[in-house]
């Protein structure tokens, strides 16, 4: 039984930097199966644009694996695309059809602005950590801190939060362009820990301050955040 091949047409939201003004394009990729990547997909279109001397298309990604969250991007309207619970570098082309149109676009909000193409600088989410995503107090030695017991239940609901990789979809499928789940997720998973209680509500404070300066928009209980989350925090 042969492989089923996907003949797909592609509009990409091109732009040359951050001032440049932006365009839709259209490609098509061709003899694509199914079981790639929605980035493998991409790779082969950006070689056919090189071997015909055209610039490839700007789309940022690392571990390819779901883990560092720098794959984000809007396809066909829904942050990280079609289905629940996957990053764009772990969807793969069977959850499309053949002869289907697939719009792509880079994350949409003020925090974060367009480096190229579909690459955003997300260093605003850095800088909400910087701001109190740490725990400076001593907890004593390696050995001491992992004396104290926790239970289960704060364990797995710290974890939980912890599963945030801060790719972004939350700001990105906000209508505010909020970064609440975000922030929440980062401060949750520290501050539900006994090592860290007593800077727990400076932490929220500072962390909550510098996402108001980075010019997120406030949570209005849309929930589209939590269904645009790739890890289901």
């Amino acid at each position: 039984m042969s492989e089923e091949l996907l003949n797909l047409t592609l509009h990409v939201w091109r732009q040359d930097g951050p001032n440049a003004s932006g365009r839709f394009e259209t490609y098509q990729a061709k003899d694509i199966t199914t079981h790639m990547s929605f980035l493998e997909m991409l790779d082969v279109v950006n070689e056919e644009l090189i071997e015909h001397g055209k610039l490839p298309i700007a789309f940022d990604h690392d571990c390819r694996e779901g883990i560092c969250g720098t794959c984000g991007m809007v396809i066909n309207g829904v942050a990280h695309g079609p289905q629940k619970l996957t990053t764009a570098c772990q969807l793969h082309m069977r959850q499309f059809k053949n002869g289907a149109e697939i719009w792509l676009e880079p994350w949409r909000a003020h925090g974060f602005p367009i480096i190229k193409d579909l690459i955003v600088d997300r260093t605003a989410l850095d800088r909400i950590i910087q701001a109190g995503g740490y725990i400076s107090i001593r907890t004593g030695s390696a050995s001491e801190a992992n004396e104290l017991p926790i239970p289960k239940e704060i364990a797995d609901q710290a974890m939980d939060a912890a599963e945030c990789i801060g790719c972004g979809a939350c700001v990105a499928a906000c209508p505010n362009a909020s970064a609440s789940l975000f922030t929440a997720a980062k401060i949750s998973h520290l501050s539900l820990l006994p090592q860290v209680q007593a800077e727990r509500q400076d932490r929220v404070r500072t962390m909550v301050a510098q996402m108001d300066a980075e010019s997120c928009g406030a949570c209005t209980n849309h929930g589209e955040c939590e269904a645009a989350c790739p890890k289901g925090v």
